[in-house]
């Protein structure tokens, strides 16, 4: 995962969030202990491993558990169904180190109820010097603690009235605030390509998305992904995605063609770009700085695919945490693309959809189940 922007030293602007460390390091356990306290946070108990960790829910209530993925008598993956059955709605975030097991266990622990996973370094030497592991493990530690109390305002929604029949915009749903949507373009005609922007929570809501879409739809149009994640990840992911949907996978490899039918994901650490035309598209993978703290990020392939592709693009953003997308999804949407996003009702953080949707970028925002049918359609050309 990318590094995120974070004040590493800021107090909490709320009440303190009450976390849970379970780690078999001492070392870890003291040095996250220490780092929430200096930023305002409380940790009601620390545990060494599993067992230690479902057994001290009895004498505390923690907003956030941090769970590390390898620790002794009872380890992460074992203590996660037992925690939340034990205390249900608690934000549970793995920890684990940056290996293709570990990879594969987060990414089925994402699926079991945990909120997100955070990559730790390999040493507790690491642990300590790492900057981007401190950045991290506290900026979710505020965005996890704050949703515990978040209450959504009943919503409204402003459609923009457009002169031409949407034949594929399905209607908005619960968003919070107002919102403006656009109207769906005249001259829209049947997608190229299927776009899809996530970071924090982006894993399960993916592979929902593309499932409900189906793998006889998915068939017509090649889809490309950036979700915010670390080298290694990204690989297991793509094979996840596969396994789900039914449809070949990978992270997208330097001048490979882009085929209908096929997955793409953007390798962690590396921009995925487009080259060529749309008749002819071609994957680069870039090294360059990171955009909006990211790599990949997803403004760099939304740029592209809009110059590339233009009215023949259909994309989404799911949950994530900051802005990235925005930019790119004004140049899709300004080319003439569809641009779809996720509520903040089902979204994990309503960062990146959020951002899209109170710029007015959106042609739909609607809850996660109602996304995979409305992509399904606007790919069929389903009024």
């Amino acid at each position: 995962m990318s590094a995120i922007p974070a004040v590493a030293h800021a107090p909490a602007a709320r009440s303190p969030v009450k976390v849970l460390v379970a780690d078999d390091s001492a070392v870890v356990r003291g040095l996250v202990s220490r780092w929430l306290g200096e930023a305002g946070h409380e940790v009601v108990a620390t545990a060494s491993n599993g067992r230690a960790a479902v057994d001290a829910l009895a004498r505390c209530a923690p907003d956030v558990i941090l769970l590390d993925i390898e620790m002794p008598e009872l380890d992460g993956i074992q203590a996660l169904p037992l925690i939340l059955a034990r205390q249900p709605g608690v934000q549970v975030v793995m920890m684990s180190t940056l290996t293709q097991r570990n990879a594969d266990v987060s990414l089925r622990c994402l699926s079991l109820g945990a909120v997100d996973y955070i990559p730790k370094p390999e040493s507790n030497r690491g642990v300590t010097t790492s900057d981007g592991f401190r950045a991290d493990l506290l900026e979710r530690i505020r965005v996890f603690g704050a949703a515990r109390a978040r209450r959504r305002p009943v919503p409204t929604a402003v459609e923009t009235p457009s002169p031409a029949t949407p034949s594929a915009a399905p209607p908005v749903s619960r968003l919070s605030g107002t919102v403006t949507l656009r109207p769906r373009p005249r001259t829209h005609g049947a997608p190229r390509v299927l776009l899809v922007g996530s970071s924090t929570g982006g894993p399960k809501a993916v592979g929902e998305v593309l499932e409900k879409i189906g793998a006889a739809t998915l068939r017509r149009l090649p889809v490309l992904i950036v979700q915010h994640m670390p080298p290694v990840f990204t690989a297991v992911f793509a094979e996840h995605l596969g396994a789900r949907v039914g449809l070949p996978a990978a992270e997208g490899k330097a001048d490979e063609r882009v085929q209908p039918g096929r997955i793409y994901v953007a390798p962690g650490g590396r921009h995925m770009r487009l080259a060529g035309s749309a008749a002819d598209p071609v994957i680069r993978l870039d090294d360059g700085p990171p955009v909006n703290f990211c790599r990949p990020a997803v403004d760099v392939l939304f740029l592209d695919a809009a110059a590339l592709y233009g009215s023949a693009t259909l994309s989404v953003i799911l949950t994530g945490m900051g802005s990235d997308g925005t930019a790119g999804s004004r140049a899709l949407v300004e080319a003439g693309g569809v641009l779809l996003a996720q509520d903040e009702a089902t979204s994990t953080v309503w960062g990146m959809p959020g951002s899209v949707a109170k710029a007015g970028l959106c042609h739909a925002v609607l809850p996660l189940p109602e996304i995979g049918p409305a992509l399904r359609n606007a790919i069929g050309g389903v009024a």
